[in-house]
């Protein structure tokens, strides 16, 4: 058991609390103080720290937070989000966001949300039945809100450009493509990747070209529970104007960068979520050219993960180790290299797809 920062009040709904556990997030993340799973005798809850800019700043400088409320990782969306009821935006489809129970305005600028513990079969322990079902939900949403994204200043706008501005501090090495570490690829993998890295502001001009929506922009298996009836999707402080196909492509290559899942799956679980989602989108009244959603996808997926390959790579050969510091289950560094194989030789295809 550990201690819930003292200025937070859980809500009389849960009644008694028995135990606060904190949970695994990205604490390189400067908007987030804190997330604990709180027990009581009545009800579980979720508390979640949005935390303002700090001086010194917190967490890592390619996690920054800001007052902007259209900065892509402004530190209130997410409260905000939940207190204008847009979190219940994907409702109708069957994606629900965790019951807000309370908020809080503490003392040091920050503010506690309170949140139902979700429940159902978490993602990390989804077969590709799972994902597909998610994406013929997530599809018919996105679908139900093309032509009418709201206009609250606070949602964000090109946010993967923003996201993307960062990515240098990852992928900051020269590579050699030639380097024995490297050669675990084959070689038209590594010339693909070594491509896409060069012309990432090509596939990101592609994907913006796509249909705008409302997006999550943060859907992945760590921020999903499947339920009998429908599904749960937490973390909505990225949430606003997106493209057709940006969360479906996310949800495709996070699955596996984590070790959470095995990549063998990642055929299958592309197949389930590109066709789920082509189903959506049309189950919503649209017509769509499934050539141009499934392009969409391929352009989103690599202009968000064009850094991946370098960056693994590169703190390979110069660190010896890959991985996020929250994050994952992976190997030694050459091994965790083979592992993603999979992974970056579909990469390569989609590039191809997007920049040919």
């Amino acid at each position: 058991m550990v201690d819930l920062p003292p200025s937070c009040t859980p809500p009389p709904s849960i009644g008694a609390v028995i135990s606060a556990e904190k949970l695994t997030h990205n604490e390189s993340n400067a908007a987030t103080g804190g997330i604990w799973l709180v027990r009581g005798t009545s009800a579980d809850a979720v508390l979640k720290i949005a935390r303002p800019p700090t001086d010194p700043p917190s967490g890592s400088p390619a996690w920054p937070t800001s007052d902007d409320p259209g900065h892509w990782n402004h530190w209130k969306r997410e409260a905000l989000v939940y207190t204008s009821g847009l979190s219940s935006a994907y409702a109708d489809a069957g994606i629900t966001a965790p019951d807000l129970l309370a908020t809080e305005d503490l003392a040091d600028g920050s503010v506690a949300l309170w949140l139902a513990a979700a429940s159902g079969t978490p993602g990390p322990d989804w077969t590709p039945g799972h994902f597909g079902a998610f994406a013929l939900r997530l599809g018919r949403a996105q679908g139900g809100w093309i032509g009418r994204v709201p206009e609250q200043p606070w949602l964000s706008r090109r946010w993967l450009a923003a996201y993307l501005d960062r990515t240098p501090v990852w992928a900051r090495w020269d590579i050699d493509w030639e380097h024995p570490i490297a050669r675990v690829w084959p070689a038209d993998v590594r010339s693909a990747v070594a491509r896409l890295w060069a012309d990432r502001d090509k596939a990101l001009a592609v994907a913006e070209t796509s249909t705008p929506t409302l997006a999550h922009l943060d859907v992945w298996i760590m921020n999903l529970f499947a339920g009998d009836t429908g599904h749960t999707l937490l973390d909505w402080a990225f949430t606003g104007t997106g493209g057709i196909g940006e969360d479906p492509a996310n949800l495709i290559v996070d699955s596996v960068t984590d070790g959470y899942l095995p990549v063998a799956l990642l055929p299958e679980i592309e197949a389930a979520v590109t066709d789920g989602y082509l189903a959506g989108l049309r189950d919503s009244g649209h017509a769509v050219s499934p050539d141009a959603v499934r392009r969409s996808i391929h352009a989103y997926g690599v202009a968000k993960y064009a850094w991946y390959a370098p960056a693994i790579v590169g703190r390979v050969i110069h660190e010896g180790s890959v991985g996020h510091p929250s994050y994952g289950v992976r190997g030694a560094g050459e091994e965790e290299l083979e592992r993603v194989t999979g992974l970056v030789t579909m990469v390569a295809r989609w590039s191809a797809d997007v920049l040919d």
